[in-house]
C-alpha cells in the first residue's frame, strides 16, 4: 500500500512539473473584428466562464491520461487539444471576438 501511495505521489509531482514546462503561446494572431456591446456582454458573462472551466477540466483530464499519452508519444498534442485550445479562447481573444488573437487598433 505504501509503495502505491509513493508511486501515485511521484506521478503527480512529475505531471505538475511537466505542466510548468509547457510552452505558453505568446504569439497571438492579429484580428480585425469589431464586436458589438451585446457580443461583449455575452462573451464576458457566459462564454469566458465556460471556456475557463473547460481549461481546468482539460488540465485534469490531461493529467489523468498523461501516462497513456506519454506511452503513445502524443503528450504535447493532448496538452494542446485539452488545455491550450480552451486557454487561448479564454485568455488570448478580444472580448466579443469569435477568433483567438489580439485586437488591432487602427491609427488614422
Amino acid at each position: 500500500m505504501r509503495m502505491l501511495c509513493h508511486c501515485k505521489q511521484s506521478l503527480m509531482i512529475l505531471a505538475s512539473l511537466f505542466m510548468l514546462t509547457l510552452p505558453m503561446q505568446s504569439q497571438a494572431e492579429e484580428i480585425y473584428e469589431t464586436p458589438s456591446a451585446v457580443a461583449m456582454a455575452l462573451d464576458g458573462l457566459i462564454v469566458r466562464p465556460i471556456t475557463l472551466v473547460a481549461t481546468v477540466i482539460g488540465g485534469v483530464i490531461w493529467t489523468v491520461t498523461l501516462p497513456f499519452s506519454l506511452l503513445g508519444g502524443n503528450a504535447m498534442e493532448a496538452a494542446d487539444s485539452l488545455i491550450m485550445v480552451p486557454a487561448r479562447a479564454t485568455f488570448v481573444r478580444c472580448l466579443g471576438c469569435t477568433s483567438s488573437g489580439r485586437k488591432i487598433e487602427y491609427e488614422d
